[in-house]
């Protein structure tokens, strides 16, 4: 039951590796490139050539992958995940990824005898480090229980939101939610610069009141250091946006503030800056 395939070993994917890791979990990875990946195989992960290989004899495989296309990639054709597990394997894909291709996966894997869950994470690296992620999930209720050992060891906010692809929406209300803090946190920064105060001291006052978020407590001191590093990158935060958009597009709903934050960061990934982190949305009020 510890036997865990994991495709995806990016900034978030590494930290969710270690974690296994360190809960006993024995931790098959495969990536398209072998050397980002090296300090985790040093660290006891077991490397696979390819996704057949690592997902081989496992009681669950584990994808955390950029976009879309990448988990169509994974899961299905000849070489994909679906056509190499065994029947009664979980799949758990934690990508932030298009609730309709969770239901998609869900369906194909039913007919399989698969079990498939959408689960995607929020908490950044900093909460995939600490092993504090919040985990929303979708799928069957009996096929979460029997993962919810695993998913407790990467976080531990974990909850079951009901039929597949409700994971997905759950993670695109965060993502909404996020626009708003995030382009609140960087106005206020903006006000406290212009009109000349001390930002620190301006922080230590309102993060403190009903302005407080985990933005503001974790995001504000990056900016004020010039840390712009990705915890999590404007393009994958784009490319989140964007389904929140077509889903709600969907349903006949304009969301405000989620066009204007996302017409905000595609505005910097044009200008080259979809590497950094979503707290160098600071940039675009320069």
């Amino acid at each position: 039951m510890k036997n865990i395939g994991f495709i995806g070993i990016g900034v978030m994917g590494k930290s969710m590796v270690r974690n296994l890791i360190k809960k006993g979990f024995t931790v098959s990875i495969y990536t398209r490139t072998k050397q980002k990946a090296l300090d985790v195989i040093e660290e006891g992960a077991l490397w696979c050539d390819s996704i057949e290989e690592c997902v081989k004899q496992k009681y669950a495989v584990i994808t955390m992958v950029g976009y879309p296309k990448d988990v169509e990639e994974v899961y299905f054709g000849q070489k994909g995940i679906l056509e190499n597990v065994s029947e009664g394997t979980y799949v758990i894909d934690m990508t932030t990824t298009s609730p309709k291709l969770s239901q998609k996966i869900y369906q194909e894997g039913k007919k399989k005898g698969i079990l498939a869950l959408d689960a995607p994470v929020s908490g950044s690296d900093i909460g995939a480090a600490k092993g504090t992620l919040s985990i929303m999930v979708g799928g069957d209720k009996e096929a979460f229980e029997q993962c919810k050992f695993i998913f407790e060891a990467l976080g531990k906010n974990i909850v079951y939101q009901g039929k597949a692809g409700n994971g997905q929406h759950t993670k695109m209300a965060n993502q909404i939610a996020l626009a708003g803090a995030i382009s609140g946190v960087c106005e206020a920064l903006t006000y406290g610069k212009v009109v000349g105060l001390d930002l620190n001291t301006m922080l230590d006052s309102i993060s403190k009141g009903a302005a407080g978020s985990w933005q503001m407590d974790n995001m504000a001191p990056r900016i004020l250091k010039e840390d712009f590093a990705p915890g999590f990158f404007i393009k994958h935060y784009v490319k989140d946006l964007n389904i929140a958009l077509e889903e709600i597009d969907d349903r006949g709903v304009t969301l405000n503030v989620l066009e204007t934050v996302e017409n905000m960061y595609h505005t910097m990934q044009r200008e080259g800056k979809g590497e950094f982190g979503t707290q160098a949305l600071v940039k675009y009020y320069e």
